[in-house]
């Protein structure tokens, strides 16, 4: 997202996969929904005011949010081994290369209503940080006028964040097609899945260097992407200059920034995309009926992204001795 999903992961991808298809059924058999029902029944409304809260103070709560989920499922699973500060000896995944550009409000909203859970006191210690970013990611999508969707519940958190666990992991913005669905289907999610989690990036924003490709020197021929919008290039190239200073970032979507929507479809329609491996989603014939499908239809949209979502969310959980439920998200029992 700042990486890819955003305004946008050594494990090798060959034994996630593996752990992936080994484990998938009793990882989606341990979650449910209302899984704290008799621990902590109020956990969804007390997560929910924190990032309601949160969303007062900054929209960026909202992007941040969603893409610190998606960089955490990505690499070693649902598992809030992303929140993990380095420490020591031990560069932790939030500091690779990929994982700089995540905002600092998502750290913040998942510590926050961590911290206000456990101050119920037969709350305490109950709840994972995984389940708590999967509850607030769920939030702030509503918040923004996307789907409210019930939440499958009962990830441990995980006891290993690095940052060469993420090589490789997550979705670059110069992607293509072959390269988004071989990532994709490797966390068990199917291209429509991946179309349909793609439209996140109709929040958010970027920094300049991630698609400055695409507006100056694109190749010989054509220094600027022919699949571009050539008014929205020459926008582009205004807000993000030659040498721009690198902490300038710019909306994803251009025209509904600040709403989920299906709007960033439409964008793709029009050569608005704002990374190639956005715009690829149009000019790939593979999956050119979909872009065009839910650009016209809303609820069809929504509806798959809430599916994708929630096999997102089914993406190695952690379970038994694998996993424990951290008192603090930012750091190991």
């Amino acid at each position: 997202m700042m990486g890819r999903l955003s305004l946008v992961i050594a494990v090798s991808v060959w034994s996630f996969s593996l752990c992936f298809c080994l484990f998938p059924y009793s990882a989606r058999a341990q979650l449910r929904q209302n899984y704290y029902a008799n621990t902590c029944p109020n956990v969804e409304s007390i997560v929910r005011n924190v990032v309601n809260t949160k969303f007062q103070q900054t929209f960026v709560t909202v992007p941040a949010t969603l893409r610190l989920f998606f960089h955490d499922c990505f690499v070693q699973g649902c598992d809030a081994s992303v929140v993990i500060q380095s420490s020591g000896t031990n560069t932790a995944e939030k500091d690779h290369p990929d994982n700089l550009s995540l905002a600092g409000d998502g750290f913040d909203t998942v510590i926050k209503a961590k911290t206000a859970v456990d101050a119920i006191p037969s709350c305490r210690d109950k709840v994972s940080c995984a389940d708590i970013l999967a509850m607030a990611t769920r939030d702030v999508i509503a918040l923004s006028g996307g789907p409210s969707y019930a939440v499958e519940l009962g990830r441990m958190d995980g006891l290993s964040s690095t940052a060469s666990s993420v090589n490789g992991k997550l979705p670059q913005p110069t992607f293509n097609l072959n390269q988004l669905n071989s990532m994709f289907a490797a966390n068990g999610l199917t291209q429509t899945d991946m179309i349909a989690l793609s439209a996140a990036h109709t929040l958010g924003f970027s920094h300049c260097n991630k698609f400055a490709n695409r507006i100056y020197n694109f190749s010989s021929q054509n220094p600027v992407d022919p699949t571009l919008n050539t008014a929205y290039a020459a926008q582009l190239q205004s807000m993000c200059p030659k040498n721009v200073d690198p902490r300038i970032a710019i909306n994803m979507d251009p025209n509904t920034p600040r709403t989920f929507d299906n709007v960033y479809f439409q964008n793709l329609q029009q050569g608005k995309g704002l990374f190639t491996s956005d715009q690829v989603l149009f000019t790939d014939p593979r999956s050119k009926s979909t872009v065009n499908a839910w650009a016209n239809n809303s609820p069809d949209f929504q509806k798959a992204f809430v599916t994708a979502m929630t096999k997102l969310g089914r993406v190695g959980v952690k379970t038994g001795s694998t996993g424990n439920i951290r008192s603090n998200c930012a750091a190991f029992n």
